[in-house]
């Protein structure tokens, strides 16, 4: 299995102890860098990738260390990531080294502790699979597998790294772990784009679907489900073992749209939010995890102008006492700037989600800051925030807010009259309102048909909507 080894230390690794760390290999290994500099690759005297380190990263957010490693780490500190293949038995032995010797030289301490030394690994005779990608475990023609190990798998730089390079070379990314592993929120939300997946290692069972529980088996190269003599997929026992949990999650979805315009600011709406349903303002943002920047809309609408016309996607998180955490998507559109924004926050046994300060968020959005659609729901769930590959209840809806742009598209006659027992409330000046559907409390599943006869209400009243007949 390929080992993730860290340094967490308080002093930036310069020059010199880079250079020692990456000499734990001796002179037989050669160093080349990727990413535009961001990940350095120990290779094999034949040049094929053995450990691929990325670069020292300052975190200055409170609590990513306990929220991703299990360890408290006081801030700021320096983050450096190893990544060994699990093809080559030197490799892991390697960047224990590395990272033991970073550790060593700048104090601090390397996670996980076993992993850690200091000596010369003898390379000279290791052979790595010639894949032309950063450090995999399994290349074939349509696939790349990396087997983890880690408390939280989470976003990193590498794994993103990962993700362009066999999306580029038409490859899925598949990545299997122990059924103890969980998935952090952004993780979550890539491996759930098709033909990406997260396969479990049961001891008893084999392989499944973290996800979906779908059984997998390892056929033409690739994990595929394994069908029935009927074309059916069978779940595994070990997806349906679930306990009964008082935990909690609340999920803000929403979009804002705001003018292509020089003055413009990203992330106010979710500063917005988060101020509304916390009490405080995001403590950091990133692209990648460990989140590692205080928070600061500025310099992150600076970061997605700087990317435009491309995508930019960004994580945020809060304080530790609240458990918080947005994917940001920013995209360039005809209309303007448009945000996508799933904020997620954990509630444990006792807490209750502020599902009060939802429709005045909601006019707050619409009123200040450009909200397009609002879909707000609680699910059960981990406070942590994390995805264990058990099933998981469906998050069930609380409200719907339709911004005033559609509204005056599907006609405020017909918003205003779902098929639903639901009246909603009209948002912002009234000569263009934006309109808010209350649909519950989060407990009843019901609402589930609810919000989706609502769907297919509005979409009825969209320009150009036809019925069939």
């Amino acid at each position: 299995m390929t080992k993730d080894v860290i340094a967490l230390t308080p002093r930036m690794p310069d020059t010199w102890a880079l250079l020692a760390g990456l000499y734990a290999g001796g002179s037989a290994t050669h160093v080349t860098a990727g990413s535009e500099g961001a990940v350095l690759r120990l290779s094999a005297p034949d040049g094929r990738p053995l450990v691929s380190v990325e670069a020292p990263l300052l975190v200055q957010v409170p609590g990513e260390a306990e929220r991703l490693l299990g360890r408290e780490v006081p801030v700021p500190f320096w983050w450096t990531e190893a990544r060994a293949s699990g093809a080559v038995p030197e490799a892991e032995r390697l960047a224990g080294s590395v990272c033991g010797r970073l550790a060593l030289l700048l104090g601090g301490s390397t996670w996980p502790d076993p992993a850690a030394g200091t000596e010369v690994v003898d390379v000279s005779a290791a052979v790595a699979p010639d894949d032309g990608q950063p450090v995999v475990d399994v290349l074939t023609d349509s696939t790349a597998v990396v087997l983890a190990d880690r408390p939280v798998l989470a976003l990193t730089t590498w794994l993103s790294e990962v993700l362009r390079d066999t999306a580029e070379s038409g490859r899925a990314l598949q990545i299997v772990t122990p059924p103890h592993v969980r998935l952090s929120a952004p993780a979550r939300a890539t491996l759930l784009q098709v033909p990406n997946r997260w396969v479990v290692q049961d001891p008893a069972q084999g392989y499944y679907d973290g996800l979906s529980g779908a059984v997998l088996r390892w056929r033409d190269g690739t994990f595929a489900p394994a069908l029935a003599a009927d074309g059916t997929a069978s779940v595994a026992e070990a997806f349906g073992r679930t306990s009964p949990s008082a935990e909690r999650q609340l999920i803000v979805a929403f979009r804002t749209t705001l003018p292509a315009q020089e003055d413009v600011v990203l992330g106010e709406g979710v500063e917005t939010a988060w101020r509304a349903l916390t009490g405080s303002p995001p403590a950091g943002w990133g692209t990648a995890e460990p989140v590692n920047l205080p928070w600061s809309p500025r310099r992150l609408t600076d970061l997605a102008r700087d990317r435009a016309p491309e995508p930019t996607h960004l994580i945020v998180t809060g304080s530790p006492d609240r458990p918080a955490l947005a994917w940001i998507r920013v995209t360039r559109t005809a209309e303007g700037v448009e945000q996508d924004v799933t904020l997620t926050l954990g509630y444990g046994d006792g807490e209750e989600p502020p599902l009060e300060v939802i429709a005045p968020l909601a006019e707050t959005l619409v009123e200040g800051h450009g909200l397009t659609t609002m879909l707000t729901s609680v699910r059960r769930g981990s406070r942590g925030l994390t995805t264990a590959p058990v099933l998981q209840a469906p998050p069930l809806p609380v409200a719907f807010t339709l911004g005033a742009r559609d509204v005056r598209g599907i006609g405020l006659t017909h918003a205003r009259r779902p098929p639903v027992a639901v009246r909603p409330l009209a948002l912002g000046p009234a000569s263009a309102p934006a309109l808010h559907y209350p649909l519950g409390d989060g407990t009843d599943a019901r609402t589930l048909t609810e919000l989706q006869q609502l769907a297919a209400h509005l979409r009825a009243g969209m320009p150009g909507a036809e019925t069939e007949t």
